[in-house]
């Protein structure tokens, strides 16, 4: 919102610099981003133009003598069409740095012979100053201009860009903000007087005004002014507008702007001698009515649209923009001119049903006060009548369905201020901050103060608003530093929530790479990864986003492997995914079970492209690593076991694991069943999957995780040891049974070996075996005592024998 300072001391005394009062501003709640100074006209000048003549060899061009205020006259060569004698205009002599419309830059102003005449200046034109767009025409100055004042002091303006929250809707408007300043200042506040005269017949006889849908529309008032000439406004108002940052367009457009920025009311004007019987009539849209906009665009309406309608057609859309069918003119002599409140949600819904977001729309669905309609029509038909002329008809328009409603007041008391602040007010400074604001104020007793706020504050509804005007204006550096009255609450552990992040942070830290997802998926998608069961069906939300996103996932591979499918699209490779997140497994007659899952896909080589490695696809065997890390960054050692095809429909039979650690399962992981992935049409073979279930990682007995234990100094012994097993005993059972002895320190297996000279069904596996004691030196008869032992215990539980 960009105010401009000159506008603002119309209605309070600033004597502040300008940046300080934006900081005084910005303390107490609205804030000022940015303080621009418009000036900067060095050379320039108020001059009058004393007389006027056709340029000897150019008619489009003309020969002006312009008083610069030194008692001396200077011959410019100008070519506007509206440059006339006695004329008070910016006038810029040479040296001026000015834009140049031309060449589109600024440049220094020199004197030039145009078509055999030498021009000593130039008269200036909006564009040329940087006030504005136009310039077709030079900028014409008020008679009371002072001849010779610089350009600055009569033009030069300093403008603040005010951030306003959604909740200070005041602060849309000018008065608003001069309303603020008096509060912090101790200025009062000088509100326009508003009088004129009713000289035409009653409006009642000129034209009928309805509102169908009071619930749309709480209150709706109108004037009529007659016999108006349209065209350009005058030079101050054009002025204030540009500074403000609109584009003036006519006088009486311009008024409804112009009031709008400075009560913060939205107005429209209609030309009645367009609006079919001179009817107004507020109703929501009719089925397949259409509207032409201002904007050019022809628009469908539905039924929950409020339009400004005439006796058949829609005239305007409420509170948003108005219809071409009834814009104003230069034909125009007519005026009815509208001020209302209408309802901020519809009037949301209908600005984002159709895109358009306006300075109206803007203001009123944030919700204005009903009794700001009446004052701001009166006002915008006082100046309609200065700018434009005409005859104001007797009487308004008010149609108010909530007139009879008394005026909301809010209660405020000094337990609850010294609650909420931590510091003791008294109940004077507090009547008196409200009474700088302009609030009403009734003293209930000692401690309770009544407040009614003005008609301009919409933001006033709860004890805790009063409590923050009270500290705003006081100040926030007031406020004492004070220690807290109640103790810090202790932490409360969140296990889950804490596991999740270490979870992510440790699948990150062995090469993964996180990916977010929808919760919502389709059910063509888990049909495609085998995840419908016949006896619970995933859940279907009642109102889904869109087709492909209508059923809560109960695994989060279908959402995986869409994004591998994706990525393959775009790149070679290697692609290593996981997401942690919830997945609703179905419950008959229930809602689902939640339960948190991290879900990884790993395919693609090993590694970029290069001559210098020979790479080779992920498989299996590298996902088992980088899990075998994971776990260990979260203090746990994995066993693996296999898996059941049935339990595991999107594994490859035989080719998948489940992720045991002390005893329970915790995950599962296994290659892609390969009709899975020609239905995502995977490029990269094979795609290896893997799924941790958290909620089993979080309920692991105690001591499933590392424990400390010191280092020996005492050296340790090895022992290379192959043994002969049948082929349906998985090494890693033959490890744990060599790992528990309390003398062994390490298992590592270094060779698995089936074929020649080994008996049919049988394989060969070979360890490296560290003996290590915490209390002495182990001799190697202790050594091949212990080895002796496992070798018994190894015969015993698994049939394994020592190969010769």
């Amino acid at each position: 919102m960009q105010i401009p300072l000159s506008w603002l001391r119309e209605y309070v005394d600033i004597d502040l610099p300008a940046h300080e009062l934006a900081h005084r501003l910005t303390m107490a709640g609205v804030e000022v981003g940015e303080v621009t100074e418009l000036g900067g006209w060095e050379n320039c000048c108020v001059g009058q133009v004393m007389e006027v003549s056709p340029h000897p060899n150019a008619d489009s061009l003309r020969l002006c003598r312009v008083n610069p205020g030194n008692d001396s006259e200077m011959e410019v060569v100008c070519g506007a069409p509206n440059v006339a004698a006695g004329q008070k205009i910016c006038f810029a002599r040479v040296g001026a740095r000015l834009y140049n419309t031309h060449s589109e830059r600024h440049e220094t102003l020199k004197a030039a012979r145009i078509r055999g005449v030498v021009s000593e200046g130039m008269i200036c034109s909006e564009l040329e100053l940087g006030l504005g767009e136009g310039h077709e025409g030079i900028v014409v100055l008020p008679d009371d201009a002072p001849i010779g004042m610089a350009l600055d002091d009569y033009l030069g303006d300093t403008i603040l860009d005010l951030e306003v929250t959604p909740n200070r809707l005041d602060c849309f408007s000018v008065l608003g903000v001069a309303h603020e300043i008096g509060a912090l200042t101790g200025k009062p506040v000088k509100v326009p007087e508003v009088r004129y005269q009713e000289d035409g017949p009653p409006i009642t006889g000129q034209a009928t005004v309805s509102v169908a849908d009071p619930d749309l529309c709480p209150r709706y008032t109108a004037s009529l002014i007659q016999g108006v000439k349209i065209g350009p406004s005058p030079q101050w108002l054009q002025d204030r507008l540009a500074r403000a940052g609109l584009r003036p367009i006519s006088n009486v457009v311009d008024v409804t702007n112009y009031v709008m920025l400075e009560f913060n009311q939205p107005l429209h004007a209609f030309d009645l001698d367009k609006v079919r019987d001179k009817t107004i009539i507020v109703r929501r849209a009719a089925p397949g009515e259409a509207l032409e906009t201002l904007d050019g665009v022809e628009r469908e309406l539905n039924t929950e649209v409020l339009v400004i309608a005439d006796s058949r057609d829609p005239v305007g859309l409420g509170g948003v923009i108005g219809g071409a069918n009834s814009e104003i003119g230069p034909s125009t002599t007519s005026v009815l001119l509208e001020s209302a409140t209408f309802n901020s949600y519809n009037n949301r819904r209908t600005a984002d049903t159709f895109r358009l977001h306006t300075d109206a729309s803007q203001r009123f669905e944030k919700g204005l006060r009903p009794e700001l309609a009446p004052i701001a029509l009166r006002r915008a038909t006082q100046l309609i009548q200065e700018v434009a002329g005409g005859v104001i008809a007797q009487g308004i328009y008010d149609i108010y369905a909530g007139s009879e409603e008394p005026a909301p007041r809010v209660t405020l008391t000094l337990k609850r201020l010294k609650q909420i602040l931590g510091m003791d007010v008294s109940v004077d400074q507090v009547e008196a901050v409200f009474q700088s604001l302009e609030f009403d104020t009734e003293r209930v007793d000692e401690t309770t103060v009544s407040v009614e706020p003005p008609y301009w504050r919409s933001d006033i509804n709860i004890e805790e608003d009063l409590i923050e005007e009270v500290v705003r204006i006081i100040g926030y550096d007031n406020v004492p530093t004070t220690m807290l009255s109640t103790p810090i609450p202790y932490r409360q552990p969140a296990p889950m929530t804490e596991l999740k992040a270490r979870v992510k942070a440790a699948l990150a830290s062995v090469g993964l790479q996180e990916t977010i997802s929808y919760p919502l998926v389709s059910l063509e998608d888990l049909e495609r990864v085998n995840c419908i069961a016949e006896t619970s069906a995933p859940l279907r939300v009642a109102n889904p986003m869109s087709a492909g996103h209508d059923h809560l996932r109960p695994t989060l591979l279908a959402s995986l492997l869409g994004t591998l499918s994706y990525n393959e699209g775009h790149k070679e490779g290697p692609f290593r995914f996981f997401e942690q997140a919830r997945v609703f497994l179905p419950r008959p007659n229930q809602l689902p079970d939640e339960r948190e899952v991290a879900a990884g896909v790993i395919s693609g080589l090993r590694s970029e492209p290069s001559w210098l490695v020979d790479n080779g696809p992920l498989d299996f065997f590298d996902v088992k690593g980088m899990l075998t890390s994971t776990l260990a960054l979260l203090g746990l050692t994995p066993s693996w076991e296999p898996a059941a095809g049935e339990e595991n429909p999107a594994l490859h039979p035989g080719r998948a694991a489940n992720i045991v650690c002390s005893g329970y399962k915790i995950g599962v992981l296994g290659e892609l069943h390969p009709s899975i992935a020609e239905r995502f049409d995977l490029r990269y073979r094979p795609a290896t999957v893997f799924e941790i279930y958290l909620d089993d990682l979080l309920t692991l007995p105690a001591g499933s995780g590392r424990n400390f234990r010191s280092l020996t100094r005492f050296p340790s012994a090895h022992r290379d040891v192959a043994l002969v097993v049948p082929e349906d005993v998985p090494a890693g059972k033959v490890q744990d049974i060599l790992d528990r002895h309390r003398l062994v320190e390490k298992v590592e297996l270094f060779d698995v070996y089936a074929g020649e000279n080994l008996q049919p069904g049988m394989k060969s596996l070979a360890f490296h075996v560290y003996f290590q004691s915490s209390e002495r030196t182990l001799t190697a008869d202790e050594v091949n005592r212990t080895l002796d032992g496992l070798l018994r215990v190894l015969q015993r539980e698994v049939g394994a024998t020592l190969r010769d």
